[in-house]
């Protein structure tokens, strides 16, 4: 199984002046945790890191630091999300049949969700890992008032990985190319095409890091982790 990380993050709303990937969190840079999971899934045989040009002389030394024992390559990104996706899926070898896009951020993934996602996407599945939401949630309008109630029981917080078969996810991107259209993740580029895209329920703790209370949490959760290991 293919594996693109998203790594072109920025460290706006963390307050920081670089890629929040490469902040540390736990004694080591955020991408190394996610790099670490990755690499600790059997399934994955190769995988790309999609980041800006500024991050790429950090990313490699912080991929050969991990030493890995399968390829694992730096791919320059585009301006948006769907456009760094668009160059991972040109940088892939051509034996690649099936393919799992992960969150860089989301560095608290565990191998065996990615091994689930792997072996779905291997079956020819699109899933994206996903949880339940247990809030309720509020549609408010742009004055601040609520405008309805959606029933939680029907609504998923999305995550990553996603996972794809790897010419469907092409002819994706081409549509979305050919049309303009622009979306947030590939999962929501399936649905637009009325393509089916199956969760698979994850743990809450695969959080995306994006302000200072996430690494506050990570701190915890791999302190944790690292206690019962």
């Amino acid at each position: 199984m293919h594996l693109l990380i998203a790594a072109a993050g920025s460290g706006r709303r963390m307050g920081a002046e670089r890629n929040k990937l490469l902040l540390p969190v736990a004694g080591r840079p955020v991408l190394a945790w996610t790099l670490e999971a990755a690499l600790a899934t059997p399934e994955i045989s190769w995988i790309g890191v999609v980041g800006q040009s500024r991050d790429q002389a950090e990313v490699e030394a912080l991929v050969a630091a991990a030493a890995p024992d399968r390829p694992v390559h730096w791919i320059e990104g585009g301006d948006t999300r769907q456009d760094s996706v668009r160059l991972g899926l040109a940088a892939l070898p051509p034996d690649a049949e099936a393919l799992l896009i992960h969150d860089g951020a989301r560095c608290l993934v565990e191998p065996e969700l990615i091994s689930r996602c792997a072996a779905a996407a291997a079956r020819g599945e699109a899933v994206i890992a996903a949880v339940p939401v247990s809030d309720t949630i509020k549609r408010v309008a742009a004055d601040g008032t609520i405008e309805d109630t959606p029933d939680r029981q029907a609504l998923w917080a999305a995550q990553t990985p996603q996972g794809f078969p790897l010419a469907q996810l092409r002819r994706g991107h081409a549509t979305a190319a050919a049309e303009g259209w622009s979306v947030t993740d590939d999962a929501s580029l399936f649905e637009r095409l009325g393509w089916p895209v199956r969760v698979i329920e994850a743990s809450a703790s695969n959080i995306k890091l994006t302000t200072p209370f996430d690494l506050t949490i990570a701190e915890a959760v791999l302190a944790a982790r690292s206690g019962c290991s």
